[in-house]
């Protein structure tokens, strides 16, 4: 089974129509057929149902793909990665990061390393703990930075833990407790909280820590997006607990107000993650130790 009948798979499965296949492959549709059914008879087994006028993958061809998809990405990976050995001039950085990560932590330290790096292409995917980790398995990436609260396998991943941080209380500054130095759990008891669902990392965090603490907020408003959360207290939805890095622009420009709960810190690890076994690229190598050199408490 070579390459190209890999890559003709992975192209099919996606857009499910043989003619827009061969478009995209540059070849005929015969050729696609062809192709198909030869992976086909070497597996034994059918990767397509066609039904009708449409085309869907089979379940072999469901659990086929993430197979094919890895040998593909490793492909591209480890040409990449031979270049840059030679060139650092050349080639990609890959990664997988969580919302918070992705849009507060990681652009100061991204501008840095691009200006140290000006041709190496960075591709940084935004994305659901959940997801993040299916493009890491597929080798669509080549490490992961998120919050050390999602659920890993520790005898396949490599986790290292480079920032902490710390989840506070915030307010419209019309809130009565906008004005106090500080505040107890009993006095947002009542509150309305804007969090994420429940499914979310931080959501789970939030909720073992009230647990602990004998804490049951009377009401939610599950928002799925931090800026949404955000604009969410700006125009007194309710209160929510956010990163305080993610929120130092609204505290400066007087929108937000964050209030310290009396004997209690929100503290979460914020991490990077690979196959214990991957053979991290050259660029990547480079980037890495810039975290937690560079990343820095607001």
């Amino acid at each position: 089974m070579n390459v190209n009948k890999l890559q003709t798979f992975i192209t099919l499965s996606e857009c499910l129509n043989f003619t827009e296949a061969a478009e995209q492959l540059y070849c005929s549709q015969p050729s696609v057929s062809m192709q198909i059914q030869s992976i086909e008879e070497e597996l034994g087994v059918p990767l397509f149902d066609r039904i009708g006028k449409k085309l869907y993958l089979t379940k072999q061809g469901e659990h086929f793909k993430p197979y094919a998809e890895q040998i593909i990405n490793l492909l591209h990976s480890a040409k990449d990665h031979i270049r840059q050995l030679e060139d650092l001039s050349y080639g990609t950085l890959s990664f997988g990061a969580s919302n918070f990560v992705g849009v507060y932590l990681l652009p100061r330290l991204l501008r840095e390393y691009s200006t140290k790096f000006p041709n190496i292409k960075i591709n940084m995917n935004i994305t659901s703990s959940n997801h993040l980790i299916h493009m890491l398995d597929s080798n669509k990436v080549e490490f992961l930075i998120l919050s050390d609260r999602v659920n890993l396998d520790e005898s396949r991943y490599q986790r290292t833990t480079f920032y902490e941080d710390e989840l506070v209380l915030i307010v419209n500054p019309s809130h009565p407790l906008a004005q106090k130095d500080e505040c107890t759990l009993d006095d947002i008891v009542n509150e309305t909280f804007i969090l994420k669902p429940e499914k979310s990392a931080t959501r789970s965090y939030l909720d073992e820590q009230f647990r602990m603490n004998g804490f049951v907020p009377s009401n939610y408003m599950e928002i799925s997006n931090l800026e949404g959360i955000k604009q969410g207290v700006i125009y007194e939805l309710g209160v929510s607990i956010v990163s305080r890095f993610a929120i130092q622009q609204e505290i400066n420009s007087g929108l937000l107000v964050k209030v310290p709960i009396k004997e209690i810190q929100f503290i979460r690890g914020i991490s990077y993650v690979h196959h214990r076994n991957k053979h991290l690229s050259p660029a990547a190598k480079q980037f890495l130790p810039l975290l937690s050199q560079k990343v820095q408490p607001v």
